[in-house]
């Protein structure tokens, strides 16, 4: 079997688990290091020639990640795709077992039951903590209902103010943010990179968490080591001053 993955998550399951089958990923894979496989540019916008050229048996898709119009562009030319869509860690666990056993995979990789044995007894919390979570500026993007990031930090005690919103994306100015009183801003690194220098100005006087936008937004192995590493990025805060 011949696949090609436009997930950087999936890329990173497949390429750790069944290394034999990837002949293609996109130029945001990134994970693991020295990944050494075809480009097929981005995930948004995959020059879907060179995708076809490698003659994949299966070609790997997110409803989030890529675009309809190329889902079907690929099954138009005759190339199976297996889309998957996460937006619970449960679900994400599923998905990825799943998919390894269609692989061909003879049992669950060690990452993955690590992944469910941290995901069953992650660390212990304080009370919820109410929050903001940028995920863009310029505009403000913020999760919102129904999200795979979301559902992580819920389990880590995070309460997101936005959860109940009528878009899983809301775009509210920095003013209603700031309006829905956040006792902490949780602020990954991708997909846009927010750092100590870039995100918290805009929060003054608020705890703003800086976190691995990898582990929040990726499901793969990343799984088994983000509920330790997250929390211990929640309770370390920086505070711009007032």
């Amino acid at each position: 079997m011949r696949v090609v993955s436009l997930v950087p998550s999936l890329t990173e399951a497949v390429a750790l688990t069944l290394p034999h089958l990837l002949v293609g990923a996109t130029d945001w894979c990134t994970h693991p290091a020295g990944l050494d496989v075809a480009r097929v540019g981005g995930s948004k916008y995959p020059d879907l020639d060179r995708v076809l050229a490698l003659r994949p048996d299966v070609v790997l898709l997110n409803v989030e990640e890529n675009r309809r119009v190329d889902a079907e562009a690929l099954a138009a030319a005759g190339v199976p795709v297996r889309v998957t869509y996460p937006r619970t860690v449960d679900e994400a666990l599923t998905e990825l077992g799943d998919l390894l056993r269609e692989l061909g995979a003879p049992a669950e990789p060690e990452w993955l039951v690590a992944a469910r044995r941290a995901w069953g007894a992650p660390p212990a919390v304080g009370p919820p903590r109410r929050a903001v979570v940028p995920v863009w500026r310029r505009p403000w993007v913020v999760l919102g209902a129904d999200t795979f990031a979301g559902d992580v930090l819920r389990r880590l005690g995070v309460t997101n103010l936005y959860a109940d919103d009528a878009e899983r994306y809301p775009r509210p100015s920095l003013d209603e943010l700031r309006a829905r009183e956040p006792e902490l801003v949780v602020l990954p690194d991708e997909p846009y990179s927010f750092t100590a220098d870039d995100g918290p100005e805009a929060f003054p006087g608020v705890p703003c968490a800086l976190l691995s936008g990898r582990h929040l937004t990726w499901y793969g192995p990343s799984l088994a080591a983000a509920p330790a590493l997250l929390s211990a990025q929640l309770a370390d805060p920086v505070v711009r001053p007032g």
